[in-house]
């Protein structure tokens, strides 16, 4: 993908993050690594619902910015530390999708294997220890997860979701939080069924 392409791509998950309600005035960040080792992402103090494409910041893998007018977002370390770990990362999503929020500020991880679109699509979704938003710490309690699973909750924080293209990181944040309403909606009926044993991907 050509940078304007990019640009673009990163402007319309934007809205869609806002539309969907995954994210709320200035939260999340999203961000795109480049065939060639650069990372175009959002800025800070930009609402995700209002991004424009010349809005967007461009770093290298040590978060130097090479082309923009703003600030990177202040976890930019974090979605560098995926890409650190993760070669097979080429793009990562952090949002607040409030139901996937409240379990992770429960400190409780995704794992109930209750529909098979979720199990294939994210596996199961731990939970990242504490770290203050926008420090190196964060990147490090995610960093154990970045090659084995698909997506992380950020104890207290938010979701982290990552894929080898936008819309895939983008999809699997839908997907989070689509399964955490569900375990919600479960919990509040009794408890619900998991899927037979061996019939989960």
């Amino acid at each position: 993908m050509t940078d304007r392409a990019i640009r673009k791509s990163i402007v319309d998950v934007g809205r869609r993050l806002y539309a969907r309600g995954l994210v709320a005035s200035f939260d999340g960040n999203v961000s795109v690594r480049t065939d060639d080792g650069r990372v175009w992402t959002t800025p800070t103090g930009v609402p995700k619902g209002r991004l424009r494409p010349r809005d967007l910041v461009c770093t290298d893998l040590e978060g130097r910015v090479l082309r923009g007018r703003r600030a990177p977002s202040s976890e930019i370390r974090m979605h560098l530390r995926v890409y650190r770990e993760n070669p097979e990362a080429r793009a990562a999503v952090h949002a607040h999708p409030p139901s996937a929020t409240a379990f992770a500020a429960a400190g409780l991880p995704l794992d109930r294997p209750v529909l098979t679109e979720m199990a294939a699509v994210l596996g199961t979704v731990p939970v990242a220890p504490y770290a203050a938003p926008g420090t190196e710490a964060v990147g490090d309690s995610v960093a154990p997860f970045c090659r084995t699973h698909r997506a992380v909750l950020l104890a207290n924080h938010g979701a982290l979701s990552w894929g080898a293209s936008l819309e895939e990181a983008y999809g699997r944040m839908e997907s989070l939080e689509s399964y955490a309403t569900v375990l919600l909606h479960l919990a509040r009926l009794g408890g619900g069924r998991d899927l037979p044993e061996g019939t989960a991907p």
